[in-house]
């Protein structure tokens, strides 16, 4: 078994919806260019994103509408005029978008009207180079891009309503029903499969002007997908279904610090047996898939692929799961067995028992170590630096959290299970373990990340640029407001470029 080599790095979390730019939501435009010139400038070996699956409800990047298509709503307005796709003019009829958030639901409304017309035009007056390189596009991806462009199409056609309140036809996949759908929703299948042609196409060029800077990114893949989704209504013997396609069983966590009841998710969990008994080969399909989109993957919630916290369908809440063992180490060895070296790093955040530890060890991953988790406990704790191991990657804080100003300013209430006497004793035992006055509070916390003996330390844009709870990415078990922070063009033009490359510099983090 070989396993990855981690060179001693650094690197800033920012997904591509944050970046500024007039569309109402970063795009893959030039404002990749400014971050990434930001990411060299500042001595950055990594960039990690989000998943770049298209969203569904409540827009959240972890319930994707599937886990192998990109968003369309990153394809840039100014790179469909470029193309000759759009005229210029229809940028004029713009919305006048927030700058600071994302309105999605204004964004969608624009961007969909905006591609519907580019494959009008691209459908009828395209060049045949085109029309050659999306047609080859189809074929190769055909394993998961007919069924996502049926399921879109038919999604579409039925008032965006869940698959499993499709008719019975459509929603069993019955031949004759998909036959139908082929023939009389063809154009619809086209336009959605033209949009992820062109993602991918600027995706990749995306991925080259990384690699030209010798920037590589991390990925994200969540461990479960959506219940309506593209993945599920097309594999629905990998589920734990019943036969009219509703989950038995769901999904979540127990009760933590986000939430006094566990985070119920809802996703349907997998039916293991199945997956096995086909050699993993949806799991191996999806992960060659992500490995030619990013250079690593963060695997969220690894202790999934040890035992899942199963709760019946109808539970309330999810208080009521229990574990239930997982084969995660036959899943790395076919991975191991396929790819070889596996450059993955395990989220193992949680409740975190010995069989977790021992599968993540036994594949060489680097586990994940969070500094706003380290000054709750004493001097054991895990995420405390000076109880780091190598093999780790450590963050000031990830998408869940606060943004590290917001945490240390935090009082009792939403986002935080903590009592007011709690919150003051881990800021003062904050203070004294980083020699702090709390008044840069953030470039504390990535100082000791950087000094860490962990060979990654990834610090989230909004600690780099100081900034409040008004920040924040996301508030789990929260359905509104999430996703939507956005940086403007200034913040890569900050000093703060500087000041990283002296701790990334000082703490031997510079790229070789």
């Amino acid at each position: 078994m070989t396993t990855h080599s981690w060179p001693r790095a650094a690197g800033l979390l920012l997904h591509p919806t944050s970046l500024p730019g007039p569309d109402g939501i970063g795009v893959l435009d030039g404002y990749v260019e400014g971050f990434l010139d930001f990411l060299v400038a500042a001595g950055q070996t990594y960039w990690q994103i989000l998943p770049l699956v298209p969203t569904g409800y409540g827009d959240s990047p972890y319930a994707g509408l599937s886990a192998f298509a990109g968003n369309p709503l990153l394809i840039a307005a100014e790179t469909l005029v470029e193309l000759g796709l759009v005229a210029r003019e229809r940028l004029r009829d713009r919305p006048p978008f927030p700058a600071d958030r994302v309105d999605y639901g204004a964004v969608i409304a624009w961007k969909q009207a905006l591609l519907g017309e580019a494959f009008e035009r691209f459908a009828t007056s395209a060049p045949a180079t085109w029309q050659a390189d999306f047609e080859v596009f189809c074929r190769t991806e055909a394993g998961w891009l007919t069924d996502y462009a049926q399921f879109r199409a038919i999604k579409d056609a039925h008032g965006g309503r869940p698959w499993h309140e499709w008719p019975p036809a459509l929603r069993d996949r019955q031949p004759d029903a998909l036959a139908s759908v082929t023939r009389e929703l063809g154009a619809a299948m086209a336009a959605h499969q033209f949009q992820q042609w062109l993602f991918f196409r600027q995706w990749q060029r995306v991925r080259e002007s990384c690699h030209r800077r010798g920037v590589r990114v991390i990925g994200d893949a969540p461990i479960f997908v959506a219940y309506d989704s593209a993945d599920v209504w097309a594999h629905r013997a990998l589920f734990k279904l019943d036969a009219q396609g509703h989950p038995t069983h769901v999904a979540g966590v127990p009760p933590d610090y986000f939430s006094a009841t566990g985070q119920l998710w809802g996703n349907p969990l997998y039916d293991w047996r199945q997956m096995a008994a086909t050699g993993f080969a949806w799991w191996l399909a999806r992960m060659r898939h992500l490995f030619r989109l990013v250079d690593v993957v963060r695997l969220d919630h690894f202790r999934g692929f040890a035992a899942c916290w199963t709760i019946p369908a109808s539970a309330p809440t999810a208080a009521t799961g229990r574990w239930v063992k997982t084969p995660g180490r036959k899943l790395f060895t076919a991975l191991n067995r396929a790819f070889g070296s596996l450059p993955i790093i395990a989220e193992d955040l949680g409740v975190i028992t010995p069989d977790v530890v021992a599968l993540r060890d036994a594949f060489g991953f680097p586990g994940m170590r969070v500094l706003q988790f380290a000054f709750g406990g004493d001097p054991t704790n895990q995420d405390l630096p000076h109880n780091y191991v190598p093999n780790a990657v450590v963050y000031t804080g990830t998408h869940d959290n606060d943004t590290t100003v917001g945490w240390y300013a935090s009082r009792p209430g939403v986002g935080s299970t903590r009592e007011a006497d709690a919150i003051e004793r881990e800021r003062a035992f904050c203070r004294a373990y980083l020699n702090s006055d709390g008044k840069e509070i953030h470039w504390d916390f990535i100082r000791a990340a950087y000094a860490s003996v962990a060979h990654t330390a990834i610090v989230p844009m909004q600690d780099v640029l100081g900034l409040g709870s008004e920040g924040r990415m996301n508030l789990p078990a929260s359905e509104r407001g999430n996703w939507s922070w956005r940086c403007h063009r200034q913040d890569f033009a900050s000093a703060a470029a500087a000041r990283l490359r002296e701790l990334a510099h000082l703490y031997g983090r510079l790229p070789g």
